[in-house]
């Protein structure tokens, strides 16, 4: 609190002083009081005002200067109230009351919120898990049959199905991950592998190069990562050339960088900075009616719980470059 802003906000007190001193002058005046007694009266009033402003102003100035300071401090803010003291003065116990009031409202609101979410979240991993049996079923009855008609479609419908699964546990991936040594080259095959057929059907050149390496992440939430690429990719293939994907890797003291690139439409250079916010489509969302923004969205919330980093390079027209960056574990050199 600034000395300005409390003597603003003490004005009509002071002008009030003011005036009983102007009158308490023009009375001794009218009475001819000596002129030393007029002085001393008026020093008299002036240290009785002094005593009475200065403690509270000082207890004010302190209280209201730490607050402003911790909650410039605070990441948090609405721990501020973790953080008060007892300011000593009566509008300040007001103040410090109803900042604990609203926080202990908000925290009450948020502990609900939470509650809600966690059993919507678990309400959609049982949905999941029932709902997979039958379309478990329906490969099946569609293996068994030979009827190939139907095969993609469903296989479509599970890939969808467990988009909503690795969403919902997105929010709380870092209690469903180990990491370990985990091979590039084997996630990326089982990855290709359960591609196949659609990659097959669309005549897709699947390539890899510099896959034999480590790195340390988890490689069910990699095996998925590299599921939603293939699935991106194979959405904007562009029908002048034969489909291409090339998978490669470049291991460095600090880091492996892993690049997933193909040949299909490319992406906009002023849809480029956004492709990995929620929701957005973008000008090939608009064209290929299929395009959620969801996919990479996903994958960026996981890449940044394993602690890996990713960006895109793109060229409209040639190609898309989505990169991936594992960095090294030193604990994990030494042993």
């Amino acid at each position: 609190m600034k000395l300005s802003e409390y003597i603003k906000g003490r004005l009509p007190a002071y002008l009030t002083y003011a005036g009983g001193w102007i009158m308490a002058l023009l009375f001794m005046g009218a009475f001819h009081i000596q002129t030393q007694a007029a002085v001393i009266i008026t020093v008299i009033m002036l240290l009785t005002v002094t005593a009475a402003e200065l403690p509270p102003l000082i207890r004010r100035m302190r209280f209201y200067g730490k607050l402003r300071s911790n909650i410039q401090e605070l990441d948090q803010k609405y721990l501020i109230s973790e953080m008060l003291e007892d300011p000593g003065f009566p509008e300040g116990d007001i103040l410090c009351d109803v900042i604990r009031d609203a926080d202990r409202s908000m925290y009450e609101h948020i502990t609900e919120y939470r509650n809600e979410n966690v059993q919507f979240r678990e309400f959609i991993e049982m949905w999941v898990h029932e709902i997979k049996l039958p379309v478990a079923g329906l490969l099946l009855m569609c293996h068994n049959d030979g009827n190939t008609r139907y095969t993609g479609q469903v296989k479509r419908i599970d890939s969808l199905i467990e988009n909503v699964l690795y969403y919902a546990r997105s929010g709380s991936a870092e209690k469903d991950y180990i990491i370990k040594e985990t091979d590039l080259k084997r996630v990326f095959a089982d990855s290709a592998v359960k591609y196949r057929e659609e990659l097959q059907e669309r005549s897709v050149s699947v390539s890899a190069e510099g896959l034999s390496i480590s790195v340390m992440t988890d490689g069910k939430w990699l095996g998925y990562i590299f599921g939603q690429l293939f699935s991106n990719s194979m959405k904007y293939f562009s029908p002048d050339r034969e489909p291409e994907i090339k998978v490669t890797a470049e291991d460095f003291p600090d880091k492996t960088v892993l690049h997933f690139r193909d040949n299909g439409t490319g992406i906009p250079e002023s849809d480029l900075p956004y492709i990995f916010e929620k929701s957005f489509t973008g000008e090939n969302g608009r064209t290929h009616g299929r395009s959620t923004g969801m996919g990479l969205y996903i994958i960026k919330q996981l890449c940044g719980k394993l602690g890996h980093c990713i960006s895109a390079e793109s060229v409209k027209g040639e190609y898309t470059d989505i990169i991936i960056t594992f960095g090294r574990n030193d604990l994990h050199d030494v042993v």
